[in-house]
């Protein structure tokens, strides 16, 4: 397939599409597409980190709330788990999400399907009450007492510096799909507007740049296997940001949240949060367990509001997060497919 694209102001784009919280000095990639600088860059191959981000946040020294996370025993995952969740290992040590973090006093659990995205979410495995938010290079980033964080999520983040708030709400869509044996159907935007879909990489097709306009050409020998998929996802990741959930995503209106959705403010800087679960009390109230990646590509971690509880009140005009400046507009409110 071929898509005529403004390559110039792509490469503007994905510059500033990502979290942009906590970049640090940028870090020199490999072209993704194994060219030149000068013809990989149209698709933005350089660092996302190019707007001065606030102070880095190394560990807050404030003790946790009150009332601890409830920790739940760790325990090696099912072989249910190992299936449904494709980065575990065997030896891992985890508890569920849904186990660790109960529903507050007079709340109960939305119903989810099995087979759906929430139910996904809901039970992800998370590390003991005792882990640390670390960066993809093994940098401590927040201790594990910080006030704004719940848990940590048992998920790999490699060592570059990709994954970031906008591609971990990729990741789980990816995984969830993968889990359903979907993972041909599994297809996302770059900032520049083309789309990146596994089938076409599984066909050994990869993106080339030619002037002012991108094409998938057979360049690699057909691999569907899970490092073909992990390695499609270090592509989107290079190339996504919250420009492109932005724009892919359906709008979602308030009443119709679900867990799976995402709240995103686009731009330079720009961040995303997921929702992980949704629970609801007689009266209708509703509140929301988030979570999120961030800059540096950093481990995935469940947050804390303000009074340091991990379900977030949702009778508000917008969402408060710990860690971005500004709260999330319902207007932010975003659904990836899921048919």
């Amino acid at each position: 397939m071929q898509a005529s694209l403004p390559l110039a102001a792509a490469l503007s784009a994905s510059l500033l599409a990502g979290c942009q919280g906590l970049a640090s000095q940028p870090e020199q990639r490999p072209s993704a597409l194994g060219a030149s600088s000068s013809s990989s860059s149209h698709l933005g191959s350089q660092p996302k980190s190019r707007v001065a981000p606030p102070p880095v946040e190394v560990q807050d020294p404030r003790s946790a709330p009150d009332a601890p996370t409830p920790g739940g025993a760790l325990r090696a995952p099912s072989d249910e788990e190992l299936a449904r969740y494709a980065w575990l290992v065997p030896d891992a040590r985890i508890r569920s999400l849904e186990a660790s973090l109960p529903e507050p006093p007079g709340f109960q659990r939305v119903p989810l399907a099995d087979a759906s995205f929430g139910s996904f979410l809901r039970g992800l495995p998370l590390r003991g009450p005792d882990a640390e938010v670390r960066a993809h290079d093994g940098r401590l980033l927040r201790a594990a007492d910080h006030r704004g964080v719940a848990a940590v999520v048992e998920l790999d983040v490699s060592k570059s510096d990709l994954q970031q708030c906008a591609d971990t709400v990729l990741r789980m869509h990816a995984e969830w799909r993968w889990s359903r044996g979907e993972q041909l159907r599994a297809a996302y935007q770059f900032t520049s507007g083309d789309l990146a879909s596994f089938a076409a990489w599984a066909r050994g097709e990869r993106p080339v740049v030619e002037g002012a306009k991108v094409r998938w050409a057979q360049k690699a020998a057909p691999a569907s296997d899970r490092a073909s998929y992990r390695r499609w996802l270090e592509l989107v990741f290079t190339y996504a940001g919250t420009v492109s959930i932005a724009r892919e995503g359906a709008r979602v209106e308030r009443a119709e949240l679900a867990p799976g959705d995402y709240f995103v403010l686009p731009g330079g800087p720009g961040h995303a949060v997921l929702v992980l679960d949704l629970a609801s009390d007689a009266s209708g109230a509703r509140r929301a367990l988030l979570g999120q990646g961030f800059m540096p590509a950093q481990d995935m971690h469940v947050l804390r509001d303000a009074s340091g509880s991990a379900w977030f009140s949702l009778e508000g005009e917008a969402v408060d997060t710990p860690f971005w400046p500004e709260p999330f507009p319902w207007s932010s409110l975003r659904r990836l497919p899921l048919r």
